[in-house]
């Protein structure tokens, strides 16, 4: 609900580099993110498959399936990350997931599609949906089987447009402005477009909000768009 609030850990960037597990175009990737010191500038990015993310400083290499104003900029929350790390036994630090925001006190699988983010004193995000798992995250993870084990924990993280510019570094204050009509939470729609494809036609009531490539999977499934209306 409006009034919710949570905080920036980290803010999380990545450089491009070479490597064997993607089948990105160029054959790298910039999952490898890292704290960063410091405001770092967050702004709309451009059209989807044209254009990079949201966050300065970042570097997208895949723009078929990352970047763009759906996908600005990516947040997980620490939580989640704490829990896959006692699960893997391994030590998961903030960026680990390829998320530009490690974020703390919040349950993004509650997130609604369309809800409204004012992170610091000026920035202000919109979710529209989650993180579908792919070759190069699975592959940057090295687990076995980690795409269906990711699917199945239905935890995605969030992914966000940019409204407002502004900086954001960590210890800003996370406090959700808006929350649209609608019960379409994140973690409602990732289920719908990977394991529990009957969600499908109740997740187009959020279609206004939703990133592009959710959208798609959703209309591909149903042979229909019930569009309200836009934000």
């Amino acid at each position: 609900m409006s009034g919710a609030h949570g905080s920036v850990l980290s803010v999380n960037v990545g450089r491009a580099r070479a490597v064997a597990f993607t089948d990105a175009p160029g054959g790298a990737t910039g999952i490898d993110k890292r704290p960063v010191d410091g405001p770092v500038r967050v702004a709309p990015a451009g059209p989807p498959g044209l254009a990079g993310g949201g966050v300065r400083g970042d570097t997208v290499c895949d723009l078929r399936f990352h970047g763009g104003a759906d996908r600005a900029v990516y947040a997980f929350a620490r939580e989640d990350l704490d829990g896959w790390q006692r699960e893997l036994g391994r030590v998961l630090g903030n960026g680990s997931f390829g998320e530009n925001l490690t974020v703390l006190g919040m349950d993004l699988r509650d997130a609604l599609v369309g809800e409204r983010w004012r992170v610091g004193p000026s920035t202000v995000l919109e979710v529209t949906g989650g993180r579908i798992p792919c070759r190069t995250f699975a592959g940057w993870l090295g687990e076995k089987g980690w795409v269906r084990r990711f699917t199945q924990a239905a935890s995605p993280g969030a992914m966000l447009r940019v409204i407002e510019a502004g900086d954001i570094r960590a210890g800003d204050r996370i406090a959700v402005v808006h929350r649209p009509d609608h019960d379409v939470t994140v973690s409602r729609l990732f289920r719908a477009v990977t394991l529990e494809r009957a969600l499908l036609p109740d997740v187009l009531v959020a279609a206004p909000w939703m990133e592009r490539e959710q959208r798609e999977i959703a209309q591909r499934y149903t042979g229909k768009y019930r569009a309200g209306k836009g934000r």
